[in-house]
């Protein structure tokens, strides 16, 4: 059992980088950057940001339920929250319809979206893709989609077997109280 996917959290995350960016982007590099920043928040801190589920892709690694946010219409009568804010993606690119503020942030997540907006925001979705292709946990999915498990990819992350039964556990524990709620 691992905390269920934080919507609030992602799309704040994704408003974030697009108004760090002119309030528009491709939503390759979206893509490209959500992934890195929840991989880097859980090799600091062994706990992601959004807490979606991951998978190889043809071009790299991306939360899974975020990219069917930017690519799936809901079904009728069925709105996420995501889509309050961040536009349908038009000519591969997706925008901020309005700010959804950071309140569900904490300022060391904050942190790290902004570092990595900065240290890849002389990229292209492109390069972001070819650069993803080269991170452990990416298997090439021949067109398709191979799920990364959480285990993979905190191995790959440098977590030996027992840190990272520790981390789950601890993720394990956070979710049963959330759901107490």
């Amino acid at each position: 059992m691992t905390p269920a996917y934080r919507e609030d959290k992602a799309t704040q995350a994704a408003s974030l980088l697009l108004k760090n960016n002119h309030n528009k982007m491709p939503y390759l590099k979206l893509l490209k950057l959500m992934y890195l920043i929840d991989r880097k928040a859980l090799e600091q801190w062994g706990r992601p940001i959004t807490f979606d589920k991951y998978v190889s892709m043809d071009f790299g690694p991306v939360l899974s339920t975020t990219y069917n946010r930017i690519n799936i219409e809901p079904a009728p009568g069925e709105e996420f929250y995501w889509h309050q804010y961040i536009s349908e993606p038009k000519h591969y690119e997706v925008k901020l319809k309005k700010d959804p503020g950071i309140g569900a942030l904490s300022n060391a997540e904050i942190e790290i979206i902004n570092k990595i907006d900065q240290k890849y925001k002389h990229m292209d979705r492109f390069a972001l893709s070819d650069l993803t292709h080269d991170l452990p946990e990416w298997q090439n999915p021949h067109g398709s989609s191979i799920p990364i498990s959480f285990d993979s990819l905190l191995h790959h992350l440098g977590k030996d077997k027992k840190e990272a039964e520790l981390i789950k556990d601890e993720l394990d524990a956070a979710e049963f109280l959330n759901e107490l709620k």
